[in-house]
């Protein structure tokens, strides 16, 4: 069982007990932290807690977590479009709508279902839930994404990831006329404190975030943009755009209320994936097509018949 202990600062005052340790704890959801609240496996000062104990500076407050059970994740027979593979890496092109791993309540139909079909071997540095994931791409976000076979080629292409050598470039579509034919936003992001769901632009508890945009096609009220990544924060891209007020089309949770196109999910595409192969230091870059509903959705903005 591990066990971590945090001093309230300052600035923490106030703050509910069980969103104090899900700031604390990145790893957790605030449904889990409550449950170990709930199951005596929080302590405030040695004293059992209720959820919305608010705390004061200077209290202690020390969470025990409990080993997590496994749960068996089992190799699926589900396509995958690969674009390299060798015993050291395998870089996919993901669809829209297949999330990258498995989590409670959700253990198949997964990509790393269809990698364990797929593949003889994959690192096993993220555990049972994310064999070989290095970076995630969100359920709704397409494009190419690389997969470590061994633990080796992980702690490589991790490193370069940290080092920000990895060459990732993302095109999107959003709302609004971007005047600027570039641009880069600095702002960092951590958990909206209002809704846990979401990720904000915020200064507290956040980490350093940075994306560049160049636009690439203006359609009147929409303009199609090419991203790159100095970091991997969640929701980066979506966040940042509608940060700057140009949130991405179809975009259930940073984007309007009602959605454009009937689009059920953000047009948010992976297309250019380059790093050092792990082995042979060789340069590797990969680009792939937008996914057919993103070309059909600037088909009709172009005003062509469909």
């Amino acid at each position: 069982m591990e066990s971590f202990t945090y001093e309230v600062a300052a600035e923490q005052a106030k703050t509910r007990l069980d969103v104090f340790l899900t700031d604390q704890c990145e790893d957790l959801s605030r449904s889990h932290v409550q449950k170990l609240i709930e199951d005596g496996n929080v302590r405030v000062n040695e004293k059992l807690c209720k959820a919305n104990h608010k705390l004061k500076v200077g209290e202690i407050v020390e969470i025990q977590i409990p080993p997590a059970t496994e749960l068996k994740i089992e190799a699926e027979n589900i396509p995958l479009d690969i674009y390299y593979e060798d015993r050291d890496v395998v870089v996919v092109n993901k669809p829209r709508g297949m999330v990258v791993h498995p989590a409670e309540g959700n253990t198949s139909g997964t990509l790393v279902n269809a990698l364990l079909y797929h593949c003889e071997d994959l690192s096993g540095i993220n555990g049972v839930m994310r064999p070989g994931i290095v970076h995630r791409l969100d359920k709704d976000t397409s494009g190419l994404i690389m997969v470590a076979k061994n633990d080796n080629s992980h702690q490589s292409l991790a490193q370069q990831l940290k080092d920000r050598t990895v060459t990732r470039r993302y095109q999107a579509l959003v709302h609004h006329n971007i005047k600027k034919d570039v641009g880069m936003i600095n702002a960092p992001i951590g958990r909206d404190p209002r809704d846990r769901q979401r990720m904000a632009v915020i200064e507290r508890n956040s980490k350093p975030a940075i994306t560049h945009f160049t636009v690439l096609e203006r359609f009147g009220d929409y303009t199609l943009i090419e991203c790159r990544l100095e970091t991997g924060r969640t929701h980066q891209i979506r966040v940042h755009m509608s940060y700057i007020g140009f949130p991405l089309v179809g975009d259930p949770k940073y984007g309007p209320a009602k959605a454009h196109f009937n689009l059920n999910g953000q047009l948010l595409h992976a297309k250019i994936l380059g790093f050092k192969h792990p082995t042979t230091g060789q340069y590797l870059e990969f680009q792939s097509p937008l996914p057919e509903v993103f070309q059909e959705v600037l088909q009709r903005l172009k005003g062509y018949d469909l």
